[in-house]
């Protein structure tokens, strides 16, 4: 591809009737020297490439062919700093009636100042400063060359925070605007496999649904958390007539779409759904949107235009129709319209020809983005290129040295360059920044940036006090907040924010423990109902709850394939500790049970995941655990530490208990740990949430503690501003 585009600049210019003979004569000439086996590859890119564009046709083809030059008079070629093939084909056909202009330069150089940065970012900052100083001067227009784009992004970037207006002539592509983002974000959101957030992202642009009808599909979307939008249900939209009159134009939008269909009537549908969506007009009056129009041939007056076309009745998906968009907007250039009041104008350095500029900014001249003999593109050799008749190092050289000279004869000019790039490695500046050295030319120039004070200040932990927010409920999870981090406890719990889940999240080992919570409870209870059931019917009835749970909690079957995969070895060890523990006597009472407790004006609540009967009479409270067996054993290493277990005893004031953490691996290792203080744990626990929930009644600090691992993991953690304090 990339050889026959090179080729192609040279066979454009060959008039479609003599093109066949341009190939025969250059066909037998083309592989000379390339006979050897190690070049087989290459000669055979070669031969495909040139074959390729000798039997193309192209846009020059009615220019060349004499029709619209037969009654010209005169043409005037303004010649640049290299001359083009089709104004060269050109002089030759018209002959006398052709006139090559080039275009006048100024006598010398004009004033020209050397400004060496340390590093990209100091180049970008001198560069900026430099165009300030300019505007402040009244020297306008200022001309920004864009030798690095990188460089040149981060230079507007700074003079955009000054409130400069900046007019780009080097253009973008038109699928990197904003037009082009809605237009292929409603095609990906129609996708029979579109994601949530690909449809929720497109409609919170769409103006035929309300900013408040996106929300609520949003968050019913995200109480879902189903990743693909086409396993949502109608029960997901219950409660809101809007959001299911929403969901239900967005289905139509979306099946309307799915049929495989020519490409004509693909422009039709998709020209239906932006104007059904209500994003037609604002492509309109957009000049990106215009441009996108008129690329894609959007219009209806610009359908005809496609009626001819071959292959325009060929029969594509939309997958297909949604890549063949996404590389026509790739293949177009976006250059904004002139407002008139742009004093800086970004432009490549060969086009300053014929702009009359005051002065010229000319960031980038390092060795690497301005070499003095540009490197001709990979695909042809030097040989191959002469052939063709494309252009020689020697003639890109002379190009680049003509721009460079042009360049210098701005009235007023700063050259910048870098002397290491983002990695540290070091470069030097370019050869023909060198050269003015040599010559005598250009001064050392003074650093333009404003110099200014700075004082550190400090970013302490926040601090708070809320003594009227104290909660007046209490689990044994906010505690456990509490206890690891005030702070967080006062975001989470006393002003009850709430972080926002991601609906294309990953299923988890926490999705694992819900399902496997759900599982036991359900079975248990199944058990005490059936009786006694042999191990086999055991195992065919947690296989059965196993697939239920699955498909109550909506689980994709390959997202959760790693952990249904480990399912068989869980459920053989389950149940072999099941039948140890029953051994002894005990008995299942109940499961995911809701209890509270009131603790003066304070209640505390929570749902324990299991309690047992055991031989003796008194009862085992237990929580499920899926971490490693170690995690789970260093819960027990300081007990009075702990907080579930204890909190739960706290909840069940009148039961003689014990209490242990279940561990579930996914490897079939089930332990229970149990906990050896329980009674002591529990009456400092009270004890504990009496005082320090006073203390905070009372106006007691609630500091952001910033330390362990509870911190990496903290919702919390933006709003403290962990990342910004000073060490």
């Amino acid at each position: 591809m990339e050889a026959a585009w090179q080729a192609a600049h040279a066979a454009r210019a060959i008039p479609a009737a003599q093109r066949a003979a341009w190939a025969a004569r250059l066909r037998p000439l083309l592989l000379q020297g390339m006979e050897a086996p190690a070049l087989a590859t290459e000669a055979a890119i070669a031969r495909i490439a040139f074959e390729w564009v000798a039997a193309s046709s192209y846009a020059t083809d009615a220019l060349l062919d004499g029709t619209l030059t037969r009654d010209l008079d005169l043409l005037v070629v303004l010649q640049g700093f290299q001359e083009e093939p089709v104004p060269r084909a050109l002089r030759e056909q018209l002959g006398g009636r052709a006139l090559a202009w080039p275009l006048p330069v100024a006598a010398g150089p004009g004033a020209i100042a050397l400004h060496p940065a340390a590093d990209a970012a100091e180049e970008a900052e001198r560069a900026a400063a430099s165009v300030l100083r300019r505007l402040a001067a009244g020297e306008v227009p200022v001309a920004l060359a864009a030798t690095d784009r990188v460089l040149t992004r981060r230079i507007g970037a700074l003079l955009f925070t000054r409130g400069v207006r900046v007019h780009d002539e080097t253009g973008w592509k038109l699928s990197t605007t904003l037009a082009a983002a809605r237009v292929m974000g409603a095609l990906r959101a129609c996708a029979w496999d579109a994601t949530s957030d690909a449809v929720i992202d497109w409609l919170k642009g769409v103006p035929a649904l309300g900013s408040g009808t996106v929300q609520s599909l949003e968050r019913r979307v995200r109480r879902s958390g189903q990743r693909e939008w086409r396993l949502l249900r109608d029960g997901d939209w219950a409660g809101s007539e809007a959001a299911q009159g929403a969901a239900g134009r967005v289905a139509a939008w979306r099946d309307a779409m799915q049929p495989a269909r020519g490409l004509l009537e693909w422009l039709a549908a998709l020209r239906l759904l932006l104007r059904d969506a209500g994003q037609w007009e604002a492509l309109r009056t957009d000049s990106a949107g215009m441009k996108i129009l008129a690329a894609l041939r959007l219009d209806e007056a610009a359908a005809g235009e496609w009626s001819g076309w071959s292959h325009g009745q060929r029969r594509m998906g939309l997958r297909d129709f949604t890549s063949w968009v996404n590389e026509v907007l790739e293949g177009a250039s976006f250059v904004p319209p002139h407002t008139g009041d742009e004093l800086v104008v970004v432009l490549p350095m060969s086009q300053l020809l014929g702009h009359p500029f005051a002065a010229l900014v000319l960031p980038g001249c390092d060795e690497r983005s301005l070499p003095a003999s540009p490197e001709p593109a990979a695909g042809w050799t030097q040989a191959q290129r002469r052939l063709l008749g494309l252009p020689l190092r020697q003639d890109l050289e002379d190009a680049q040295r003509a721009a460079w000279r042009c360049a210098l004869q701005a009235p007023l000019v700063d050259v910048l360059w870098h002397a290491s790039d983002d990695t540290g490695e070091a470069t030097l500046a370019s050869p023909l920044v060198q050269a003015l050295a040599l010559e005598g030319l250009g001064v050392t120039g003074a650093d333009q940036r404003d110099a200014r004070e700075e004082r550190a200040q400090p970013v302490l932990p926040p601090m708070v006090e809320a003594p009227a927010l104290v909660p007046s409920k209490l689990s044994a999870s906010s505690y456990e907040d509490l206890r690891r981090c005030p702070y967080r406890f006062f975001a989470m719990r006393m002003l009850g924010l709430k972080e926002a889940e991601e609906i294309e999240a990953e299923v988890d080992k926490r999705d694992f423990g819900t399902w496997l919570h759900g599982v036991l409870k359900t079975f248990h209870e199944t058990l005490r109902e059936r009786g006694t059931l042999t191990h086999a019917e055991r195992a065919a009835l947690l296989d059965e709850l196993a697939r239920d749970g699955i498909a109550s909690q909506r689980l994709g079957e390959g997202e959760f394939l790693p952990f249904a995969a480990t399912w068989p070895a869980v459920r053989a060890g389950y149940l072999e500790w099941l039948a140890t523990h029953e051994a002894r006597g005990a008995s299942f009472i109940e499961g995911e049970a809701e209890h509270s407790v009131q603790l003066g004006p304070l209640t505390l609540a929570g749902r324990i995941d299991r309690i047992d009967q055991l031989a003796d009479g008194s009862a085992l409270v237990m929580d499920y655990k899926t971490e490693g067996l170690p995690a789970t054993r260093s819960r027990m290493a300081t007990p009075l530490e702990d907080t579930q277990l204890a909190f739960y005893a706290v909840l069940l004031p009148e039961r003689e208990l014990s209490a242990a953490y279940l561990n579930i691996g996914e490897r079939g290792e089930v332990r229970a740990v149990d906990h050896p203080g329980l009674a002591q744990a529990a009456h400092l626990l009270r004890e504990g949430i009496e005082v320090e929930l006073r203390r905070i009644g009372q106006g007691a600090p609630l500091p952001a503690l910033g330390e362990g691992r509870a911190c990496e993991f903290c919702a919390a953690r933006g709003l403290c501003r962990r990342d910004g304090w000073s060490e």
